[in-house]
């Protein structure tokens, strides 16, 4: 499967649809208004993301594919922040959203306290285009096919995808023998006859067809009748239940969710329909494009506000599918190795810390401090420095012992689980990519001074600042050799 993913920047995916701005104000709450029963958000943060169509494309450029990206907006600082967000990812042509005038760009204000949305408003319009407006539209939709190996259509039901836009990309993309698939929310699928694959979660099916859908047998019957009315596959996002694959006249194919932790499911449909259509046009199987977009899934919900992933999370995430969870030797790892195991850890639920430093000559305070990391998680990743690291950080004469021998030492500490190197200045790049439940360092340190304490809190992590132990340094080892010449 990995030869899939390096071949995904071969390929340019057109998504047309309602493009929006995501916002999210965060912070604590400790108190009730005394105007009125609500509570009162004392705001530490606030963020902006690419949301609807727009996430679609923010998934699939971080994924390496080319995008051409056709919506409405407004001539408002919300389509230019849009915009700027889109253009910093690189990748995705912007041209095809059209500034219409008095139109609001749509904007999803989320406000959350303690990870928890407390209200969502919103700022939108969402009448279709017409006139001028519209023929514009519809020929920058013409252009974005012609340009593409494979079309999506992310319809949110705010104007852009209008029945006459709809058929158009429809038409236009069959007529070229490019497949189109759709992200629908509207309650009538006829309109996306001609389609190849649609992708609605569970209320979206039943809203389209009056049905329920809890249940394996159900979930057929109502897919059954969607198909009558579409012509299309559907892949049928089912929440805690994984997904099901429904070919139009073959038996369906389910597949267990991955997910481990949900902080948000805000934009996940966006990831699993942007990742579909990237692993069909790279000519992946059915079967795996499906495993592909559910282990995307399952990285996106992990995280807090609409996400996109990337091709790296990605590659680690079914790296990890097919790795053992039971290493636990203090073996070490190199860093693909060792993304994919803390994710075969998470898939049975331990908690995964890191621990880093140089570790040069062993003495009792990193002995202490590995214990009280080990006593803090359920698998303990110890992060040493590499040798050209620690010389950077310490001049040539450094280190006593060479990454090997340090690395041979520490894996062999009680409680600690596995060894991986860096060779950065510090463990920012690791701590990424690992994404840690929890974050080890000295008590030497504060935690706005420990890097990627802030990663792991937004996560919902934590960090643990270990007591040391008086009088301890591998510097002071060294400097007492010196003076006596052992």
């Amino acid at each position: 499967m990995s030869a899939y993913l390096d071949r995904l920047s071969d390929y340019r995916v057109a998504v047309i649809g309602d493009v929006m701005l995501d916002c999210y104000m965060s912070g604590s709450v400790s108190r009730i208004s005394p105007e009125a029963p609500v509570p009162v958000l004392r705001v530490t943060e606030e963020k902006s993301v690419p949301g609807g169509a727009a996430n679609v494309a923010a998934n699939l450029a971080s994924l390496g594919l080319s995008v051409n990206l056709v919506g409405l907006a407004g001539q408002d600082g919300a389509r230019d922040e849009l915009i700027g967000l889109l253009e910093a990812i690189g990748a995705i042509d912007c041209s095809g959203i059209a500034a219409v005038p008095g139109r609001r760009t749509t904007r999803k204000l989320r406000v959350i306290g303690a990870h928890q949305q407390i209200v969502r408003v919103d700022h939108e319009d969402v009448i279709p285009c017409s006139g001028e407006i519209e023929a514009g539209f519809l020929n920058a939709l013409e252009c974005a096919i012609g340009a593409a190996d494979i079309v999506i259509l992310s319809d949110y039901g705010k104007g852009a995808c209008s029945n006459r836009a709809i058929r158009a990309a429809i038409d236009g993309a069959t007529a070229s023998g490019k497949k189109v698939l759709i992200d629908p929310k509207r309650p009538d699928f006829t309109v996306y006859r001609g389609a190849f694959l649609i992708t609605p979660n569970r209320k979206e099916l039943s809203d389209a067809t009056g049905l329920p859908c809890e249940s394996d047998e159900e979930a057929a019957v109502a897919v059954a009748k969607a198909q009558d009315l579409c012509g299309a596959h559907v892949l049928l996002t089912r929440s805690e239940k994984g997904m099901s694959f429904y070919p139009v006249s073959d038996a369906p194919m389910h597949m267990p969710t991955v997910a481990q932790d949900v902080f948000d499911v805000s934009g996940a449909g966006d990831t699993v329909v942007a990742v579909m259509a990237a692993a069909l046009a790279a000519g992946m199987p059915v079967h795996d494009a499906m495993r592909m977009a559910n282990h995307a899934a399952g990285i996106v919900v992990s995280k807090l506000g609409t996400a996109s992933v990337t091709r790296e999370e990605l590659a680690a995430a079914l790296l990890a599918e097919s790795t053992t969870s039971d290493i636990n030797d203090g073996r070490l790892l190199d860093r693909e190795a060792m993304v994919a195991l803390r994710w075969a850890w998470a898939r049975e639920k331990l908690t995964v810390g890191i621990a880093n430093g140089c570790f040069d000559l062993i003495h009792p305070g990193h002995i202490s401090l590995i214990q009280q990391a080990a006593a803090s998680c359920d698998r303990l990743i110890m992060a040493l420095n590499t040798d050209a690291s620690v010389q950077r950080l310490k001049g040539p004469s450094r280190p006593i012992q060479d990454e090997a021998a340090r690395a041979a030492v520490i894996g062999a500490i009680k409680g600690v689980a596995a060894v991986t190197l860096f060779d950065e200045e510090t463990p920012l790049e690791l701590i990424e990519a690992l994404e840690p439940d929890v974050l080890i360092k000295g008590a030497d340190y504060t935690i706005d001074r420990v890097v990627g304490a802030d990663i792991v809190q937004k996560r919902g992590g934590r960090v643990v600042l270990a007591e040391l132990t008086p009088g301890r340094s591998t510097s002071g080892i060294v400097a007492a050799v010196g003076q006596t010449g052992r």
